[in-house]
């Protein structure tokens, strides 16, 4: 599942005392990639992003219109810390994508972005370095989005795979009472032996 903030600004995302990137007003968004997440959920982040209304009208009425609408700027910057599962006091990013496979996704997610938007208006850091972001709130407004996809922890979910193997397991080698008594050995003394089914007494002839 994605988790995106985006924010009013101007913001900049310096990298090293060195600016690598900024813009006016507009979104700064701070995307959060899950292990789980695919190009569905990419899809749906963008258009979200780009519809989402948070900007006033020319009237001055608030909600009213889009990053598009507008034609402001879009800073993306890429934060796994959004992933973050907190085991007590100690945060825990087991469900943030491998690195490898993020920076892809998410080169993937400005594309598309910019695909859909204005190139020239989609701004981005440097994946994977140590910026310092600054960030003008306006508002202050922060505004959590997620794909509508339903998130399972993997670890929950190996460990349910593992209970359906043993179960899987437990059934190939435990066989039930009924195939039990299929398989048993029919003694030719056993009146019940001829009859087929054990207590089906339609099945037996008179002697």
């Amino acid at each position: 599942k994605q988790c995106i903030q985006p924010y009013f600004l101007p913001s900049s995302s310096p990298v090293g005392g060195e600016q690598i990137s900024s813009i006016g007003r507009g979104l700064c968004v701070l995307l959060g990639i899950s292990l789980e997440d695919t190009q569905r959920e990419l899809e749906h982040m963008v258009r979200k992003i780009l519809n989402l209304r948070v900007f006033e009208d020319e009237s001055g009425k608030q909600w009213s219109k889009s990053v598009m609408d507008k034609q402001y700027e879009v800073l993306c910057v890429s934060q796994f810390t959004l992933q973050c599962i907190l085991k007590g006091n100690k945060p825990d990013y087991h469900m943030a994508m491998p690195t490898d496979q993020a920076e892809c996704f998410y080169n993937n997610f400005l594309e598309q972005l910019r695909r859909a938007y204005k190139p020239e208006l989609v701004k981005d850091g440097k994946f994977g370095a140590y910026m310092q972001v600054h960030i003008q709130n306006d508002g202050p407004v922060t505004i959590e989005l997620e794909s509508p996809a339903a998130t399972v922890d993997p670890k929950q979910l190996t460990k349910l795979e593992k209970q359906q193997q043993r179960k899987e397991k437990t059934r190939t080698k435990v066989p039930s009472e009924s195939s039990r008594e299929r398989n048993a050995p029919r003694n030719k003394d056993d009146p019940s032996a001829s009859s087929g089914a054990e207590g089906d007494v339609s099945s037996e002839r008179e002697p």
